[in-house]
């Protein structure tokens, strides 16, 4: 017997219950993103204009790309390969135990613990007078800023980046992994398969899916990462947020009014790209979810 279709009236009530969420990406998403990205076709004086968007393809804010890829790339990689032995070493603890239970709440508090507040963490900790730098400085005659301040330069972003990165990547990729049916391995034993041969042959392929679009997701989140980046870098703008701020507060960018605007544009067509393959990854991972 088929299911009753829900009454007008329900639907009616879901619609409603969508209307405060639909009104916020509306205000806070939609339009933000649609100004930002149209004022990167118009000058100033308000006329049409494409100056902005083939700024784009100048030498210097290519290698501003250039240098958030590198970044983007590096935190990601590193972030979901720490993160999956994490995930992995967690299989031996008891599911709903105090161990899991903290490892988890942990993963989920430190990976939203941005910003300027890890910033300025970093800073009293290995700061060029931090705590940790004083100590080894003082008491080991190791000096970490021999070769320069990297900690406010982008090679240094990457150990702030990675701080968030790994538990994002226990959020992610941990339910895949518990995913992973005991039949599977059971069925894989009973036949002579070694457990190397089941991780290899049968694990491995289930979810390279899930880790690689995990990966992408620690990508996208790299990218679009600025508030740590702005509180450790104040000078240049060797990545695009930071690029995008200094548009805005200069409001000329190699002599190109409003380009912020087609930076944001370049800055939204890679996350479409990444989403969009994001996405393709999940569908494949919720099949054997099901």
């Amino acid at each position: 017997m088929a299911p009753a279709k829900p009454s007008n009236r329900r639907r009616r009530l879901a619609y409603v219950g969508l209307t405060p969420f639909a009104a916020y990406v509306l205000i806070f998403l939609a339009l933000p993103t649609i100004l930002a990205v149209v004022t990167g076709f118009f000058s100033d004086d308000g006329t049409l204009t494409f100056d902005n968007v083939t700024g784009l393809f100048t030498p210097t804010i290519l290698a501003t790309f250039g240098s958030s890829f590198w970044l983007s790339g590096v935190t990601a990689v590193i972030g979901a390969v720490v993160g999956a032995i994490i995930c992995y070493a967690m299989l031996g603890t008891r599911v709903g135990g105090l161990l899991r239970t903290v490892i988890e709440s942990a993963a989920s508090v430190l990976a939203q613990f941005g910003g300027v507040m890890l910033a300025f963490a970093f800073i009293a900790t290995i700061g060029v007078q931090g705590l940790v730098t004083v100590i080894l400085r003082d008491t080991f005659g190791i000096d970490i800023f021999a070769d320069g301040v990297w900690l406010y330069q982008v090679p240094g972003l990457i150990l702030p980046y990675v701080y968030f990165q790994v538990p994002l990547m226990v959020i992610t990729f941990l339910p895949a992994l518990t995913a992973l049916r005991p039949q599977w391995a059971e069925a894989s034993a009973t036949l002579g398969g070694t457990r190397f041969a089941y991780w290899r042959h049968i694990a491995a392929p289930v979810l390279t899916p899930a880790f690689l679009g995990s990966l992408l997701l620690l990508f996208a989140n790299a990218f679009s990462s600025f508030a740590t980046a702005a509180a450790l870098i104040s000078q240049g703008s060797q990545i695009v947020p930071l690029q995008i701020r200094s548009a805005l507060v200069s409001e000329t960018v190699l002599g190109r009014e409003n380009m912020a605007g087609a930076l944001a544009l370049g800055m939204i067509v890679v996350m479409v790209v990444v989403m969009w393959a994001y996405s393709v990854l999940q569908s494949r991972t919720s099949r054997w979810q099901q």
